[in-house]
């Protein structure tokens, strides 16, 4: 029966189809993915780390505006300069004056050197003499030629047992624009380290200031970290010099397996390098998350997609071998039909060798039929035989339209002797019952004869056809509607 035998195989087909439909939504989502993850990568290169350095930056000056509002202040304090130009006489007007600066705006320290007597003097009295001998005083020195009022100094304060500290030097004039000394504050660097965790959590990005020498001065989460050489970071180490020498840009690089997204910005007050970084990873991980809901969808897609194939290319197979290997008329399985299932059932036998036999079977005086009673009334005793045969075999049995009139039946795992039983069987069957001719009302006797064989294992299929067509000769000489054995070889 055609419902029993697969002629053709689609899974391969189908395997096929699934594997190129999954390789091209996954192609197009990994190339979505990267095409993102470049742009978002220079995105953030281009102009979002700038924008970060820029506004942290912009923060950064205005967190010095107001000291530098407060040293400029104190050098246009008319106590200040009516104290220095009165001789310095009384110490402690200047101690208090100095320690209610540092009370009053929160300032680390406050100072105020006068060129006069080369007194350095401070909250807690007069420190020390300024000299150009000493190293330590040479920021002094430099402030007096500078052509701007102040400048921004990072330094060791003396005065607070060398604490790294960020001064502003504002010059001091008297009253006829002559150099009286200078006056400034200091706000120690642990003051800026909180700043800077501050501009960490609001801009998510990793923060710290470095000097001319490549050393981590300033760090928003470490303040440890302050003493760490760029020089001697793991993927740092090749592009530090560079940094220093263009003082601005973007960067990449990679350190312990985890690639960082860079901008530097210089910061002249400082003379040091504002780096704004972020790890590549949690920057793309927006563009990550997408990637794997597009392949969750890819994949719930694929599937939907090859259980419709699946579905859809069955029933088309189907109808394509139904097409291709029945015969039109009774619905059997034809002659292609036949050669392609002989085929496997040969290889099959050669694996496992079993009793293999063959009916060849033709109905009686066919043409007579024909000739009397017309083709459509012949059509109709093919079809009754066709059906009377599939409905007598077993599954695993082949059925054929052999042509005209003849039909040929192979009979897996089964002897001669039961194969003539079945033979017999389908000759009794066609012959209970006859065809009723619908317009005369006539009944047609139908009989068919047939020829038995068994396959020998080593000869051609052809010829143990051949041995069941002379059987078959052989009954139709005998007097038709009968079965005959074909000599076993």
């Amino acid at each position: 029966m055609v419902s029993s035998h697969r002629i053709f195989d689609g899974r391969r087909l189908l395997i096929f189809l699934s594997l190129l439909l999954s390789a091209g939504f996954f192609a197009t989502t990994l190339g979505s993915y990267f095409v993102s993850k470049n742009a978002i990568r220079q995105a953030i290169i281009g102009r979002e780390l700038p924008l970060a350095a820029n506004n942290i930056y912009v923060e950064f000056q205005k967190d010095l505006v107001q000291p530098v509002l407060i040293a400029s202040t104190m050098a246009h304090d008319t106590f200040l300069r009516d104290w220095a130009l009165k001789g310095e006489k009384n110490i402690e007007e200047m101690n208090r004056y100095l320690q209610e600066i540092k009370l009053r705006y929160g300032a680390f320290s406050s100072f105020f050197i006068s060129e006069h007597s080369s007194n350095y003097y401070t909250g807690d009295g007069l420190l020390k003499q300024v000299s150009p001998q000493e190293p330590r005083d040479a920021w002094y020195y430099r402030l007096r030629d500078l052509k701007e009022p102040y400048e921004i100094n990072v330094d060791i304060d003396m005065a607070n047992q060398d604490a790294m500290t960020i001064f502003i030097n504002y010059q001091v004039f008297d009253f006829a624009g002559k150099l009286m000394g200078a006056t400034g504050i200091g706000m120690t660097l642990d003051a800026m380290h909180l700043r800077i965790k501050d501009y960490q959590q609001r801009y998510q990005r990793t923060i710290y200031f470095v000097d001319a020498k490549g050393l981590v001065v300033l760090f928003g989460n470490e303040i440890g970290q302050a003493s760490l050489d760029l020089h001697e970071r793991p993927g740092m180490r090749d592009l530090i010099d560079n940094i220093l020498l263009e003082k601005n840009g973007g960067y990449q690089y990679a350190s312990q397996g985890v690639n960082y997204l860079l901008n530097v910005h210089y910061i002249p007050e400082l003379d040091w390098y504002l780096f704004v970084e972020k790890d590549e990873a949690e920057a793309l991980a927006g563009v990550r998350h997408a990637l794997y809901i597009n392949l969750g969808v890819c994949l719930i897609v694929t599937v939907f997609v090859v259980l419709l194939m699946n579905v859809s290319l069955s029933r088309y197979q189907r109808r394509l071998e139904e097409m291709a290997s029945t015969d039109k008329l009774t619905g059997m399985l034809n002659r292609q039909a036949f050669t392609i299932l002989m085929d496997k059932l040969l290889a099959e036998y050669v694996r496992q060798p079993r009793p293999v036999s063959m009916l060849l079977l033709d109905v009686d005086h066919f043409k007579l039929v024909n000739d009397e009673h017309g083709h459509a009334t012949g059509d109709r005793v093919l079809c009754r035989v066709a059906e009377q045969i599939q409905q007598a075999l077993r599954k695993s049995d082949i059925a054929v339209r052999w042509g005209g009139e003849e039909f040929l039946v192979v009979l897996d795992k089964c002897s001669l002797d039961e194969a003539r039983q079945i033979a017999e069987k389908i000759r009794q069957r066609i012959a209970q019952y006859s065809l009723m001719e619908e317009d005369q009302n006539i009944a047609i006797p139908i009989t068919v004869s047939l020829g038995v064989s068994q396959f020998s294992g080593d000869e051609p299929t052809e010829q143990t056809i051949s041995r069941a067509d002379a059987a078959l000769y052989r009954a139709k000489q005998g007097g038709r509607n009968r079965v005959c054995l074909a000599t076993p070889l």
